[in-house]
């Protein structure tokens, strides 16, 4: 019999196989704006944008949908990206002097999810090339990069350096190019005696071909000095000599004028047709915002139009004394000039015009200026100069992220008027112009439902993104500051003053993006988000425990909010609020613009921070909770039901809420010596607590039977003074059994951080099939709801309750209000038993109803040595069968790991390594959907989005038509393509082959690939390797010797790409 006892059961292959059509998990895609952008490249060509960061990635944009990403070996600062117009190549310069470059690349065939992938590509790195020191010269300093130019031919580099030195790499071989090596020595000699002054020229600032005679290139030093130089014949064909310390240059369309920008805060536009070999004087020269000193403009572009009047952009250049704080970027054109005013740092900017030879004008239509903590995209064709609203890359920080919320499946109607309302908001202050960054074509599927993410934000409002796609698009936003009484109301605005504005006309600011990283009030950060998608009714709670219930109407509105205070303290003696006050609520009629409108505040007292909250439109309820006790406020009937204190007579610090200054260092030190005494005698024997109830008497006798594993970790119990433990965790409605197994009704389940657990038995009026009231009253009182105290449970270790869910017969969670009754859903099995699903920190526990009894339990911190954070119950749908699948309860810890468990057995069923463990923001701000994919904060603006389902993939699903004129070399060494920031990653941007031959996508199906002379499909991947040996493994013997015979007979324009 032992033998038996102990022995480990064998894997199930049946269950593996079905495990491996629910489950797999991938890192698919990352919304919302690059954190630390550094570098900034347009492809005119391909119309594709790439964005560099300071931890060495590149992300690659197209149209909406449309894109790529891969990171350098290396987390080095990317400080300039250069495309190759139209070959999907780009060229990166990092911080430690290294040039890399990228293309999209094929990888071998391989299996994902089962299925095999052929055509995959990948963002590679192909190569990299670092500047040799000179000889003779220790330090490398003088071989540092400055500044990169591509020549039109897209063959050469040219290399500007920290010592005045350029010089030219020759990109199919990664060559220096020696006999053109241009050496700051050169110039000198070539220079007026009375302008060489002893003096270096200084670092290589800016470099820029000639845009009608290719070859030519203006090189320009920090000194000042500007020099013409022609490639070929290896001369000086001008010199511009000029006095002030040179920060850019930009040419004129015709090549007959440059400008200059200078750290003055001026510019000089210059001449060069002429026999004049030494230029000394500029055409023209100006300060704008002379004459007081001014900052340095960092960058300027000149654009010509058909109206004659050419148009001046630059960044900086704004008087020091008065605005040097200021990041701005100005816009002239005739009479017409716009400070544009950020609230961000620029780290660059380029227009989108006309670049080919044969039109006479630029004719700009957009400009785009990249910040370092958003995009902003300018309308260059309409009057006034409107920003553009992003379809992707929108700040999700433009103020701090607090909270988030998914809804999956969101119905028409409402979709319908959410996107009405945003563009009612968007109509004002946006154009509605074309995208222009629209390169590459979007291959994924309509989206079979639409989703939304609600991010909560620390100045109060509520934002609502469509995450239905690739593409995080904002749809709408709300406020809740209207609602109260704030230290900056816009009647106060100093800006609404038409006197002040007449005081500040110069310069012309305008304010444009929406990052605002400042909160008018901390205490109107958003904590608890709840949506009810059938009913449109939104709760939102605060910092300051403000609860608002909102309502969705079409048509703008001026009422006034209705407010109830509810005191979870019951009057309860000994305790004295520390904290913050609560928010002064306005009192008169506000207007509110079309979409939700707030109809109720509850106000908790004390107005300490709300940590849960749960809503059931059907019944008209809300409930809430803050780290003093819970309350359920009935919003119909504008009246309060319950208010329950779960304060511990050692909460102290739940009296002095997170904006508190009174904590002091003497109590810290007193209540870490306290942990220490007591870990120290962990080992002694504790008086255990008289149980006070059946349940607790149940336990203790199962834990004293029971023995601890040889795998388990002995848990202590937690002390029950611990501060805090009266917090509020998790609140929960459901239609069950709570008093008898024969009746059903309406409950209210609550989860504290002491590892209580109340349930409330409700009276709705007309609600289920409860027993009534014993007691008929008339009048109103009839009509009220009630709530009834049905269990208290108190868990043994007493670890806080993340989560509670109420499982029908059949083991289902209950539907949604609504869902049921307007068949939506099927209906919930009321013939069988119910259960109770409680997950605390430490373990998963089934409890059956009403008994309460114990049925299955998963010990996470004994068997894993980790602590539960967030809970969700998931749908996985199977991959093999459509109609097959399965309810899963997903489990993230403090390792950033993922667990999954069936229900109710809790058999473990799957694990995933998610989250970086010292990632505590990440862990914290994870968010699950309902068909097993989730969200997490990568970085104060990224939320990394990832599936845990084998079927239910979002990915980049893209092709871009590229014309590559350079084949590499064979002697060129293929890098491995940069390691994606993620772990256990699979290929990203898979989709269906197209029969185009110039471009690249990547096959969804097992379609092979037609030659090796047309350009494959292909998409980004952003793991995987990729070398010649597997590229020569695709072809044949005659298609790789044809390959080679091309590469022969075209010296410079190769016919196609030979990976496919």
């Amino acid at each position: 019999m032992m033998k038996f006892r102990f022995r480990r059961q064998g894997a199930d292959p049946q269950r593996e196989k079905i495990k491996q059509e629910l489950f797999a998990f991938n890192k698919t895609v990352e919304h919302g704006f690059p954190h630390q952008p550094s570098a900034l490249a347009f492809d005119p060509v391909l119309q594709l944008m790439a964005i560099g960061t300071r931890a060495g990635a590149i992300k690659v944009y197209g149209a909406p949908g449309v894109e790529f990403t891969g990171l350098h070996n290396d987390t080095t600062s990317v400080t300039q990206i250069h495309f190759l117009p139209g070959q999907g190549r780009l060229l990166s310069l990092l911080d430690d002097n290294t040039i890399h470059l990228w293309e999209l690349t094929a990888m071998t065939p391989r299996q994902v999810g089962g299925v095999k992938r052929e055509g995959v590509v990948i963002l590679q790195e192909v190569a990299s090339y670092s500047l040799p020191g000179r000889p003779g010269i220790e330090s490398c300093s003088t071989t540092r990069v400055t500044v990169l130019l591509l020549q039109r031919s897209c063959t050469v580099l040219c290399i500007g350096t920290e010592g005045g030195g350029v010089y030219f790499l020759d990109l199919a071989i990664l060559s220096l190019k020696d006999s053109q090596t241009l050496l700051q020595d050169q110039v000198t000699q070539s220079l007026p005696e009375d302008y060489r002054c002893g003096k270096s020229l200084g670092p290589v600032e800016s470099l820029q071909e000639h845009p009608r005679q290719a070859g030519k290139i203006l090189i320009g030093y920090s000194r000042g000095l500007v020099v013409l130089w022609d490639v070929s014949s290896r001369q000086i064909e001008q010199l511009f000599l000029g006095k002030q310390q040179l920060e850019s240059l930009v040419w004129e369309r015709s090549g007959n004028l440059f400008v200059s920008s200078h750290s003055d805060g001026g510019y000089s536009v210059w001449a060069v047709a002429g026999g004049n070999a030494n230029n000394q004087q500029p055409v023209s020269s100006a300060i704008p915002y002379g004459p007081f000193p001014c900052k340095a403009i960092n960058k300027i572009l000149w654009r010509t139009t058909e109206t004659g009047s050419p148009m001046l952009l630059y960044s900086g250049g704004m008087p020091r004394a008065s605005y040097g704080d200021r990041h701005c970027l100005t816009i002239q054109q005739d009479k017409e000039h716009v400070t544009l005013d950020f609230t961000s740092r620029v780290i660059d900017f380029f227009t989108v015009h006309n670049v080919e030879q044969e039109k006479e004008w630029d004719e700009p239509s957009a400009l785009l200026v990249l910040l370092e903590e958003e995009l902003v995209v300018i309308d260059l064709q309409t009057p006034g100069w409107p920003s553009l609203p992003t379809p992707y890359l929108a700040p999700l920080h433009s103020s701090a992220v607090t909270c988030s919320c998914h809804i999956s499946s969101v119905p028409p109607k409402l979709w319908e008027r959410l996107l009405n309302a945003g563009k009612a908001q968007q109509g004002r202050q946006h154009t509605s112009k074309k995208w222009p960054i629209c390169g590459g074509k979007n291959l994924a599927p309509p989206p079979t439902q639409q989703e939304l993410l609600l991010t909560g934000h620390e100045d109060g409002t509520v934002r609502f993104w469509d995450a239905s796609g690739v593409a995080l698009t904002p749809v709408y936003k709300i406020g809740t500051a209207n609602v109260f009484h704030t230290d900056c109301d816009p009647s106060d605005d100093p800006s609404n003053d038409p006197d002040m504005q007449q005081e500040e006309e110069w310069p012309p600011f305008k304010k444009v993006g929406c990052f605002d990283p400042y909160s008018d009030d901390p205490r109107l950060g958003i904590q608890k988000i709840s949506l009810c998608k059938y009913s449109n009714k939104l709760v939102v709670a605060g910092t300051a425990g403000q609860v608002i219930v909102l309502g969705l109407n079409d048509e703008s509105s001026d009422h006034t909010v209705d407010v109830s205070v509810v005191d979870l303290l019951q009057d309860r003696e000994g305790f004295t609020w520390k904290g913050h006050d609560r928010l002064d609520p306005r009192l008169k009629p506000a207007p509110f613009p079309p979409g939700f409108q707030p109809q109720v505040l509850v106000q908790c007292m004390p107005p300490a921070s709300v940590t849960a909250v749960a809503l059931h439109a059907e019944w008209n309820l809300i409930a809430f909770g803050t780290s003093h006790g819970f309350g359920l406020f009935d919003y119909h009937r504008r009246n309060a039901v319950l208010a329950r204190c779960t304060l511990h007579p050692n909460d102290s610090l739940a009296m002095e809420g997170p904006l508190s200054r009174v904590k002091s260092l003497k109590k810290s030190l007193r209540q870490s010596f306290r942990r220490i005494r007591k870990s120290r005698v962990s080992g002694k024997k504790r008086p255990i607590t008289t149980p006070t109830s059946k349940v607790q008497e149940a336990n203790a006798a199962l834990a004293e039977q029971e023995d601890v594993a040889p795998i388990q970790r002995r848990i202590e119990p937690r002390s029950a003074d611990d501060s805090l433990s009266g917090v509020v965790r998790c609140l929960c409605f459901a239609d069950t059994f709570l008093r008898d197994g024969t009746h059903h009704g309406p409950t209210l389940w609550a989860g504290t951080n002491s590892g209580s657990v109340y349930a409330y038995a409700l009276e709705v009026p007309g609600v289920g099939s409860g027993r009534g009231p014993e007691r008929g009253v008339g009048g109103e009182s009839s009509a009220c709801v009630e709530a009834v105290l049905g269990k208290e449970i108190q868990l043994m270790h007493r670890a806080p309750v993340v989560s509670i869910c109420v499982l029908d017969g059949r083991a289902k969670p209950l539907p949604d209000p609504y869902e049921a009754s307007q068949d939506l859903a099927s209906a919930p099995d009321m013939s069988s038993a119910h259960s109770v699903l409680i997950a605390s920190e430490e373990q998963l526990k089934v409890f059956s109803l009403p008994k309460v009894s114990a049925k299955t339990k998963f010990k996470l911190t004994a068997h894993e040595g980790c602590r539960v954070r967030k809970v969700a119950l998931a749908v996985f749908s199977s991959t093999a069968q459509e109609d097959y699948s399965e309810h899963t309860l997903v489990c993230l810890t403090n390792m950033g790991d993922m667990h999954l468990f069936n229900i109710p057995g809790l058999r473990p069923q799957v694990r995933y390594d998610c989250i970086r463990k010292e990632d505590i923001s990440g862990i914290a701000s994870c968010v699950f959907t309902r068909n097993g994919q989730g969200f997490y904060l990568v970085s104060p603006s990224e939320y990394e989005r990832f599936s845990l389902s084998a079927k239910v993939l979002t990915q980049a699903l893209c092709c871009v038509g590229v014309d590559r004129l350079m084949a590499c070399s064979h002697g060129m060494t293929l890098l491995p393509h940069a390691n994606g920031t993620h772990k256990n990653q699979m290929g990203q941007a898979e989709g269906p082959t197209e029969t185009s031959p110039s471009s690249l996508s990547s096959p969804i199906l097992d379609t092979p690939l037609d030659s090796p002379l047309s350009c494959a499909d292909l998409t980004l991947d952003s793991t995987g390797e990729l070398t010649v040996e597997d590229v020569r493994d695709f072809l044949t013997v005659d298609e790789e010797e044809n390959n080679l015979k091309n590469i022969q007979e075209e010296d410079e324009h190769s016919a196609g790409i030979l990976i496919n």
